[in-house]
């Protein structure tokens, strides 16, 4: 009767699971092509899947105070959330601050990750031009790029982070 009691829901699990694996297990659709192309918005370090667009730090000044400052307090010190500017020149401290503009190596991670991210409560929300710009905001802040800069697919990978030795590449920036 125990052996029973056990290779009966035993040979019933089976039997379940060989039925459950042949059926598809209906978890949505294929997504077309103008689908995933919505979607494969990654920046490379080199800047290779940067839009279109331009943005000066005036213009990233106001899409800050209006988006981000509440969260990211004024001049990105931090607020309810984390600090965005600060920290330059600690990385080789015993207590490194660590903040996109003193950690990041790339300026383009900053581009990519606010357009991909941000604001919290509505992301990618940002037009591209607005990511540029307030990827110049931040920038100007720790004096990475002056005040008059103006952002676009060709300037941006130029910029000279703070950190952009302190990583190392074990292998290529893949080709688009």
């Amino acid at each position: 009767m125990f052996r029973f009691g056990i290779l009966l829901p035993a040979a019933a699990l089976c039997l379940i699971s060989s039925v459950c694996e042949a059926q598809h297990p209906n978890l949505g659709r294929q997504l077309t092509p103008e689908e995933i192309s919505k979607l494969d918005i990654t920046v490379a370090p080199d800047g290779s899947g940067l839009p279109a667009g331009s943005g000066s730090v005036s213009a990233g000044a106001k899409v800050y105070a209006e988006k981000c400052q509440s969260c990211h307090g004024p001049k990105g010190q931090g607020g309810p959330q984390d600090q965005l500017t600060g920290g330059v020149g600690t990385m080789a401290s015993e207590k490194p601050v660590k903040t996109p503009v003193s950690y990041w190596p790339s300026a383009t991670t900053i581009f990519d990750y606010v357009r991909r991210a941000m604001p919290l409560q509505s992301p990618q929300s940002l037009t591209d031009d607005e990511v540029y710009a307030v990827t110049s905001y931040i920038l100007s802040i720790d004096k990475i790029v002056p005040e008059d800069a103006v952002l676009d697919a060709k300037s941006l990978p130029q910029v000279k982070m703070p950190n952009r030795d302190g990583f190392v590449r074990w292998w290529p920036v893949p080709k688009r």
